[in-house]
């Protein structure tokens, strides 16, 4: 009985955490509609985590009150909202234009040939 009450509380306690973009982020709660959202905004982007149990089977069923809750918290007009029905985010135009898209951070595989040399080759390759 003991290690189900756990599980079901570990599992309850994972509904609410932020995605790694926003760790550290305090998220601010919103009622908008029928949904209740946790909003939370690093720069010009955000993300709702949908808390309530109402039913959606689809982004389009909370989109709009998903949008509402996060211009109101950010100040900023949606620009691009993404996700799924329970956990969205958006790239947000506060008067500047859209956040740029995210690039990949590149990620060099580099090898030394000939090291004790006095002229070494170095070989990298993006991975």
């Amino acid at each position: 009985m003991r290690p189900l009450f756990l599980i079901s509380l570990s599992a309850l306690a994972a509904c609410d955490t932020a995605s790694p973009d926003f760790a550290g982020v305090a998220p601010v709660r919103v009622e908008a509609g029928a949904s209740v959202f946790d909003i939370r905004v690093a720069g010009r982007r955000a993300e709702a985590v949908r808390l309530n149990a109402q039913p959606a089977f689809r982004l389009s069923s909370v989109g709009v009150p998903a949008v509402l809750a996060i211009e109101a918290v950010s100040g900023c007009r949606v620009d691009r909202l993404t996700g799924d029905q329970a956990m969205m985010r958006a790239t947000l135009d506060c008067g500047s234009g859209a956040a740029p898209p995210r690039r990949r951070v590149p990620y060099l595989e580099c090898d030394m040939f000939d090291p004790d040399a006095a002229v070494s080759e170095l070989v990298c390759y993006p991975f």
